[in-house]
Parts: structure tokens; C-alpha cells; sequence
């Protein structure tokens, strides 16, 4: 996958041709977006897509600054009704949902998620990150189903707020992190970490949504790429790596 940084976008130097897709996707979606290429590539000779993956939130800014984007797809419905609501991004829906879990070691001692307050270090998303604001509204929650104290003991170790899913992870697997609070897709082929249910109760669900960037030099490779992903092969990606379909 040739994906881009992010701080090459703010070079001023346009990738946007005739021939190039230019998709920002949440970093949620990193190991899909590689399939999801080249699934598109095959059927489009000759187009080369390159990927953006960074935090919806800072894909967001991105293009709130005017770099160069196509498609948009974000892991928070409130990043991209922004972007839809400045006349940014033509905002085409939700394309897939996700779960939250707690990722924690193989041999952790914690098994459901009323024990969380079991771990000492605990991870999760910063509040402006989606799987930082699904994760506040999941501890909201669980206060009216497991108590104050559930909600006050388990804040109260945490050691770190990450500006993406993937660091969040990336903490637990490192072993700098007791558990951490990341999507159920985000464990899918992941070796030395199982995942934990967040009870259906208290977890808020992810949706991701789709769109096209308005300023879009290729609007109808654009068009194209959110077909796809709507599509049987888009939907078979999607499944493949743990999505579910909205």
C-alpha cells in the first residue's frame, strides 16, 4: 500500500490526477484499506489509490485546511457531519459498524469486563478520537449498570489517552498497558492479546461513514471507490476483516 503521511499533504504539492485516488481513511481501517486498494485497482487498470490513515479527527483538520482528498472515510458520525454541514464532504452514510472490547494480554487474569478495574494501566482513546469518545460513552453508561465506583475505580487507571486505535492497541501489545480499549476488529489476526465483550448494554457502536470530498479533482473515481465499498466485493472486505454491515 503506498500510503501517504500526512505531513507530505501540507507540502503544497498536489497528488491529485486523472489517474489517483486519494482516500483518508480512520486508522481503524488500516489493514482493510490495503485489501479494499487493490480490490479497486483491479478493477480500474491504470489507477493508483493512495491512502491517508491517521485519527478521524485529524483527517478531519486535513481537509478543513484544504489538503488534497477524494474520499473520506470516517470512524465517527460527528467528524463527518461537520465536514458535510461546511459544504466540505458530500456525507453518503454509514458503510459498516464495529464493536468496542478490552484488549488485554493472554494470560491477564481479567475475563469480563466487570473486572476491568483489575488492571492497573489502562489505555484508551483521547476525547477528541473517536475511539476516544465511544469509549467515554461506554464508561458513562456502564455507571447506571455496574455503579459510580465501576466507572470512578477503572478512570482512575488510566495512564494514557492516544490520538488513534491503533496506538491504543499498540500500548497493551507492548506491554506498557495492563488492557486498553480499541475496536473488536482491531484484535482480528492479532497475536498475544484476546479480546473482552463490552456488554451490548453499555457499548454505544462504532459506525463508519462515507464520503465524497467536494473539492475532489476526480469525482468519478470517487463515485467508483464508494460503490465498492457498498458492493458484494466491498462488503466481503469489510466482513473479512471483522466489520459488520450497518
Amino acid at each position: 500500500m503506498r500510503t501517504l503521511l500526512l505531513l507530505s499533504l501540507l507540502c503544497g504539492c498536489s497528488t491529485t490526477q486523472a489517474d489517483v485516488l486519494t482516500v483518508y481513511a480512520a486508522a481503524s481501517l488500516t489493514e482493510t484499506m490495503e485489501d479494499l486498494e487493490s480490490a479497486f485497482e483491479a478493477e480500474h487498470p491504470g489507477i493508483d489509490v493512495q491512502v491517508a490513515l491517521a485519527g478521524t479527527q485529524v483527517l478531519r483538520l486535513q481537509i478543513e485546511q484544504g489538503a488534497p482528498a477524494d474520499v473520506f472515510l470516517a470512524a465517527n458520525p460527528d467528524h463527518m457531519a461537520a465536514l458535510d454541514g461546511a459544504g466540505l464532504v458530500d456525507d453518503r452514510g454509514v458503510f459498516a459498524v464495529n464493536r468496542l472490547v478490552v484488549a488485554v494480554s493472554e494470560d491477564s487474569p481479567i475475563r469480563a469486563f466487570d473486572q476491568l478495574p483489575r488492571a492497573e494501566r489502562l489505555v484508551i482513546g483521547a476525547p477528541t478520537s473517536p475511539i476516544g469518545a465511544y469509549t467515554d460513552r461506554a464508561l458513562d453508561a456502564s455507571g447506571e449498570v455496574l455503579g459510580p465506583e465501576f466507572v470512578q475505580a477503572v478512570r482512575g487507571h488510566v495512564v494514557s489517552r492516544e490520538s488513534n486505535v491503533r496506538l491504543v492497541r499498540t500500548k497493551v501489545a507492548m506491554g506498557e498497558a495492563d488492557a486498553a480499549i480499541v475496536y473488536r476488529t482491531d484484535l482480528v489476526g492479532i497475536d498475544g492479546l484476546r479480546a473482552v465483550d463490552v456488554p451490548a448494554a453499555v457499548d454505544p457502536g462504532a459506525q463508519l461513514l462515507a464520503g465524497r470530498v467536494v473539492a475532489t479533482d476526480a469525482p468519478e473515481l470517487a463515485d467508483a471507490f464508494l460503490g465498492l465499498l457498498t458492493g458484494p466485493t466491498g462488503r466481503a472486505v469489510l466482513e473479512r476483516h471483522g466489520f459488520g454491515a450497518p
